[in-house]
């Protein structure tokens, strides 16, 4: 199998092919762009500039405008020339969709265009066409001489070009021949990228979005394959998490998304789109770069404790599992882990002094005093780690503790009280839990041989042991990756807890951590469950810490660390698509098309639907980021004209042009008539 990274085991950039935009470098090892795009009317000119203004101060390296028509292309002329008078000289970018005339004027002005190949020659009616191999390659053609006249006019005013495809707005032609699959974004992508490469165009940088992480994982890393494959170079990645959301979820899925390419040394400039201002998704891009500025240099300085995977003659690599299809890896279940149980959540309660019915609300377990019952959240904790003797109290009829093994034995009921071992303490104990046992595993830290597996051969295929895997080496998720590896090719179905301690300051910081390190494995299908901690010492600097972003500080008021922990545990679990536990909202961040307040109405709809546990609810500005880029919602709230919402069942239109303000009752009496709907508690 071709490498679509340089190495599975160690932290090393992806070298690709440099591209300019204005004065702005990216790709071939420059540093990790960071851009946004805004929400303002393109046509008024000063809001453009002021809110530019802001997300450049704030931290972005280009700004992306929207461009849907003719009008709004010719005015970035005016936008561009208030910013440079005002001293910025921030690239810009054009956002185009269905109107090439748009994007040859716009080519003419600012230093970059983004076309959608989905919509950009292709008319998309959702409809399901049979073509022969001469009528595929007569619609190529047709491509080429519509997009060739953009091409010619980047290369003569030196003006980039990123060819992003969505996910949820794959053309008819491509959707019939490949399906609504990330080999299709690929080949979209490819047939626009082999014109302009045809007219001798280079400067090219190409996205794969998607709201699915597990379908932009997958097409990224095919784009690679392929690029390597046909032309022996790889293009400039720009990455992003498509309609992500708002707060905690947003951030969540764009990180487990972004950060596990960003792992494998993939991505040259980054977005992360939340339904909030655009400045606010620049601390969040921050967060995700941060983790690798001068990693590269530091990591190849220090040989490397993890045994490599790669053939060095021929450039190829044997892994027991696929990175472009999800599957989860075979185990049998110890307890509730495993198999086909969902994976499970472990709240570390080990830095809690005194543990009471109260503390539990935290992680979803609520005690009525005068009922004597306990109320079980769909978002609660199935374990919880003390490192202390037995509680006082009877616990929730689900929860059960994790232990140090001298509390365990000591504890009166076994059926909720289970020891945890390092490795050789397993391996030397008298006494093991009849059923379950955790046994932790620090994956190839330095002071490991990397040889030495005679603790694992210990546990394997013990059907009472689950693996902790975590390590204390630099590149922490590639050696955790490797130890799942060797557990496939070893035949060891034991279940595993991924197991992520955190030594960051915020609260931001530690979000984009656990969903770097526990997504990237999640979504290749390995781990059966998560436990997430934090340092002693970040642990109190997370509470005083002042230097949080807006989002962070605003989470702690309302929040203890350890619902913060939980909370992100289960966003996690729901952005991998590993465990649903509650409702889904695929949201865009809003832009000059949006045709209504996107974040009040998403508030709006939040509030009356939140409850709709696996429900995907797809809120959408315009009709471009409509039905095509809520590809695999339930349903969809999709501005359609001033005041007007059209709603959609999956991405055929149920109800048109309904006024706004009605809109979200006729979406819940869609969700009613569909049988989506349950009264909230």
């Amino acid at each position: 199998m071709q490498l679509y990274c340089n190495s599975l085991t160690q932290y090393s950039r992806l070298k690709t092919r440099e591209v300019k935009v204005g004065d702005l470098l990216l790709g071939n090892l420059n540093p990790i762009r960071i851009q946004t795009m805004t929400t303002t009317d393109t046509m008024n000119t000063i809001a453009t500039v002021e809110q530019s203004i802001r997300c450049i101060e704030a931290g972005a390296e280009l700004i992306r405008i929207t461009a849907p028509s003719k009008n709004e292309a010719e005015n970035l002329l005016n936008i561009k020339n208030e910013l440079r008078k005002r001293g910025y000289n921030t690239p810009l970018v054009a956002d185009i969709h269905f109107t090439p005339n748009a994007a040859e004027i716009a080519a003419r002005i600012i230093e970059k265009v983004r076309i959608n190949p989905g919509n950009y020659v292709d008319k998309k009616k959702f409809e399901q066409i049979e073509y022969t191999d001469t009528e595929y390659v007569e619609e190529i053609e047709r491509i080429r001489e519509r997009f060739t006249p953009l091409v010619k006019i980047c290369k003569e005013y030196g003006t980039a070009m990123r060819i992003g495809t969505n996910h949820g707005s794959l053309s008819d032609r491509i959707m019939s021949r490949y399906g609504d699959t990330p080999n299709g974004m690929v080949e979209s992508a490819m047939e626009f990228l082999r014109i302009a490469r045809n007219e001798s165009y280079y400067n090219i940088v190409l996205s794969m979005k998607a709201s699915n992480p597990q379908v932009m994982v997958q097409a990224y890393r095919l784009l690679i394959q392929q690029m390597n494959t046909e032309f022996g170079e790889i293009y400039p990645l720009h990455l992003g998490v498509t309609e992500a959301g708002d707060g905690e979820d947003g951030r969540v899925k764009s990180a487990a998304g972004i950060g596990t390419l960003l792992e494998d040394g993939i991505g040259d400039t980054i977005r992360v789109s939340l339904t909030e201002d655009p400045e606010f998704e620049i601390p969040v891009c921050k967060d995700l770069v941060k983790r690798y500025e001068n990693k590269q240099s530091k990591i190849e300085n220090e040989k490397s404790s993890i045994p490599s995977l790669t053939n060095h003659h021929n450039s190829q690599f044997s892994i027991p599992y696929s990175p472009f299809n999800y599957k989860k890896r075979k185990t049998f279940s110890v307890n509730n882990i495993g198999e086909n149980h969902v994976p499970v959540v472990i709240a570390d309660f080990s830095k809690v002094e005194n543990i009471t019915p109260q503390t539990l609300q935290s992680i979803g377990y609520t005690y009525n005093h005068v009922l004597d019952k306990w109320n079980i959240a769909d978002t609660a904790a199935d374990y919880i780690f003390t490192g202390k003797a037995a509680l006082n109290f009877a616990l929730p009829g689900t929860l059960k503790v994790i232990t140090w093994p001298d509390h365990a034995i000591q504890a009166s009921d076994i059926n909720k009280y289970f020891p945890i071992y390092d490795a050789k303490g397993f391996v030397e104990a008298n006494n093991h839990h009849p059923t379950t046992n955790f046994v932790m595993f620090d994956c190839f830290s330095d002071n490991t041989n990397i040889n030495d597996f005679t603790y694992l051969d210990e546990c394997a295929n013990n059907k009472t042991v689950v693996l902790c895997l975590s390590s204390t080496n630099k590149n922490a998720m590639q050696s955790v990756r490797r130890m799942f590896i060797e557990l496939i090719n070893r035949n060891i179905e034991n279940p595993v807890i991924i197991t992520v301690d955190s030594n960051w300051q915020t609260t931001d910081e530690h979000l984009i951590h656990y969903a770097t390190e526990a997504g990237a494995l999640l979504l290749d299908g390995l781990g059966n469950g998560v436990c997430f901690g934090i340092t002693h010492k970040s642990y109190n600097q997370s509470l005083i810490n002042g230097q949080q972003s807006t989002f962070g500080r605003n989470y702690l008021q309302n929040n203890s660390i350890e619902q913060f922990i939980n909370n992100t545990a289960f966003g996690i679990l729901q952005a991998t698509r590993t465990r649903i536990s509650k409702t889904e909202y695929i949201s865009c961040p809003s832009c000059g098309r949006t045709l209504f307040d996107l974040q009040e109405t998403t508030a709006k709809i939040r509030n009356k639907t939140n409850h709709l546990k696996g429900v995907k609810i797809a809120i959408m500005g315009c009709i471009v980021n409509g039905p095509g880029e809520m590809a695999d919602a339930d349903f969809g709230y999709v501005g359609s004209g001033v005041g007007k919402i059209t709603l959609y069942k999956g991405k055929e239109i149920v109800k048109k042009n309904i006024d706004s303000e009605i809109a979200v009752n006729e979406l819940i009496n869609l969700l009613k008539e569909n049988n989506a709907w349950v009264e909230p508690a």
